[in-house]
Order: structure tokens, then C-alpha cells, then sequence
């Protein structure tokens, strides 16, 4: 349904009434002459007397009544444009707990403006209590896997080694989860977004990935294709780019090599030597629950699930070059 514009009814409104007084005007005025005039007026006469003494200066009335009333709508309307200008900005720059000035809009409309207030306000609640929950839950589920992680540090043999493998996967799989808590409570407050460099991303991810993929007999390797910064959270984006290259070392046969690509522009890429990944089956592997073969027994099938809700989160998308066997996590939609 097209939105009504407020300007528009006002506008209508008013021409309207000036319509109906000029009819009722020039109705009374042909009724004076007609009726009143000694010797009475032809209908010719009549004519000429109302469009010399009535038309002309009505039409000058008219239009002058037109401007002030386009001036006065315009003025009385200035506060609430203003005031989404304000909130708009705010979304990106403002800090939590942000609030309209409601003294600047007129009597009318501060009760618009301050139900805006509440709504910002169980927002900003709402955020706070998710992110305390996500708190919460990380050292209450967190410190029971460091415990067990240490205890099976502790048994001999090939069992033990496969159970720590499940705890850390299964500890990576809380951080990730409670990472997307976090980034639910901050896209919910707008919590305003740092500057993202793909470069360090992708290089400090090099660093961190390296122990696996030389216990593997895989090689990781850094492009730079003009890579430009762009908004986001830092957290979000690395776990993105993690479960990408995770995944690509899986696949990537023995002595492989994954390439990190930062660019161009707001974009990271992952090239690996795996099989490809056509966009309907990326489509399919991104929902929730869906697992690829390659995935690890252990899995819950919430990697790429994980991916498109940051990139989701970013006003990004995550895309498949099946014929250069790459994953592109785009970012241009972040820099709008």
C-alpha cells in the first residue's frame, strides 16, 4: 500500500477550502449584481463586472494563499524530517541508549516522539539482557569444557586424543554461537560498527590457521587484490572468514593449497582445490542443520548457516564462484 503523504492531505485540504470559498464568493457576488443592480445587468454585463471586480484579485488571493500554505506546511513538517535525519544517523553513529529531543517537535507530535523514546528504550533493554545471557552462558558452558578438555589431556591412547578433537570442535561451536548472541543484542542497538582492514583479517587468520594446516600437509596462502575497509564487526567478520577456510582445508587434497583473498574492495574470498560449490548447493548448505560431506562427524551443521547470518547481520551476502572454486564473502552492501 502507497504511503499517504502527511505534506499532500494538507495540501489538499486547504486548496480545497480555498476552492469552495471562492465558489461560495463569486455565487454571492453574481446573486448582489443580478438581484440588486438598477436597472438589472445583462448576463454579458454580469460577466464582465464579476471578472474585473472579483476573478482577477480572487486569482491573485488564491495564489498568494497557495505559497504561504506550501511555506507553513513545509515549516510545520521541518521537525519530523529533521528528526529522521537525526534517527537515521544515529543508527550508525550513536552510541546505545540514544533518544530523539522531543522538545523539538511540535505539541502535536511529541506523542509520536516519545512512544519513538519507549520503543528505543525496550530496544536497548532488550539488547542488554541478551548480551548478559550470552556472558552468562559462555562461562557456564565454558568452564565445564576447559575441565574436561584438561581431563582428557590427562588418558593415553587414541580414544582420548579422538574425544578432545569432539571437545574443541564443541567449545568452537559454543564461542561461534555466543558470538552470534553478541551480534544479535549489537545489530538490534545499532551498536555502531568499526573500521574493518580485509588485509589484517585475512593475514592474522593465515597465522592462527597455520599449526592445521601443516599438521595436515596443506599450504595457506594471501592475496591482495585492492582490498578497501569497511564497517562491521571485527569478531563476526573473522569467524566468518574461519568457518570458510576451515572448510576449504577439509577439502583441499594433501599438499593443497587454500588462498586468502582480500579484495577487491569490501570483499574476502577463499580459492581453494576442492571439488566447487554451485550457488543452489551453497543455498542449500547455508540453511540451518544442513551438513556437506566433508563435514565433520561431530558437526551440527551450522557453519555456512553461521556465515550467512553475519553476512546477514552486515548487509552483506555470501557468494559461490563454482568455475574459479571460490567463496566470496561481499561486503559492498556494508559500505551503503
Amino acid at each position: 500500500m502507497r504511503a499517504r503523504s502527511l505534506g499532500g492531505r494538507l495540501a489538499v485540504g486547504l486548496s480545497l477550502v480555498a476552492v469552495l470559498g471562492a465558489l461560495v464568493l463569486l455565487g454571492l457576488v453574481a446573486l448582489e449584481y443580478g438581484v440588486g443592480a438598477d436597472p438589472p445587468l445583462t448576463a454579458m454585463q454580469l460577466a464582465h463586472e464579476v471578472a474585473d471586480h472579483v476573478v482577477a484579485p480572487l486569482i491573485i488571493l488564491l495564489g498568494l494563499v497557495a505559497i504561504a500554505g506550501a511555506l507553513v506546511i513545509r515549516s510545520g513538517l521541518r521537525p519530523l524530517r529533521e528528526a529522521a535525519i537525526d534517527v537515521d544517523l544515529a543508527a550508525q553513529t550513536a552510541p546505545r541508549g540514544f533518544r530523539i529531543d522531543q522538545d523539538a517537535f511540535p505539541s502535536e507530535a511529541q506523542p509520536f516522539a516519545a512512544a519513538i523514546n519507549r520503543l528505543l528504550g525496550r530496544l536497548d533493554a532488550a539488547a542488554e539482557a541478551q548480551e548478559a545471557f550470552a556472558a552468562d552462558a559462555a562461562h557456564e558452558l565454558k568452564t565445564p569444557l576447559t575441565i574436561l578438555s584438561l581431563e582428557l589431556d590427562k588418558l593415553p591412547g587414541e580414544s582420548a586424543m579422538a574425544l578432545r578433537g569432539d571437545v574443541a570442535a564443541l567449545s568452537r561451536l559454543v564461542d561461534q554461537l555466543l558470538m552470534l548472541a553478541r551480534l544479535d543484542a549489537q545489530t538490534a542497538a545499532e551498536t555502531p560498527k568499526t573500521s574493518i582492514d580485509p588485509r589484517t583479517i585475512a593475514t592474522d587468520l593465515i597465522a592462527a590457521l597455520a599449526p592445521i594446516a601443516l599438521k595436515t600437509g596443506r599450504h595457506l596462502a594471501f592475496e591482495d587484490a585492492g582490498a578497501t575497509d569497511f564497517p562491521g564487526h571485527s569478531e563476526a567478520v573473522t569467524a566468518a572468514l574461519r568457518n570458510l577456510a576451515e572448510n576449504a582445508l577439509r577439502i583441499t587434497p594433501e599438499h593443497g593449497t587454500v588462498t586468502l583473498i582480500a579484495g577487491p574492495g569490501a570483499r574476502l574470498r577463499i580459492r581453494d582445490e576442492g571439488p566447487g560449490l554451485s550457488t543452489q548447493r551453497l543455498t542449500e548448505l547455508s540453511q540451518r542443520g544442513v551438513r556437506a560431506d566433508h563435514a565433520s562427524p561431530s558437526g551440527a551443521g551450522l557453519g555456512l548457516s553461521i556465515v550467512a547470518r553475519i553476512m546477514m547481520a552486515h548487509g552483506g551476502a555470501l557468494r559461490a564462484d563454482e568455475g574459479c572454486r571460490e567463496l566470496l564473502l561481499d561486503f559492498e552492501g556494508a559500505t551503503q
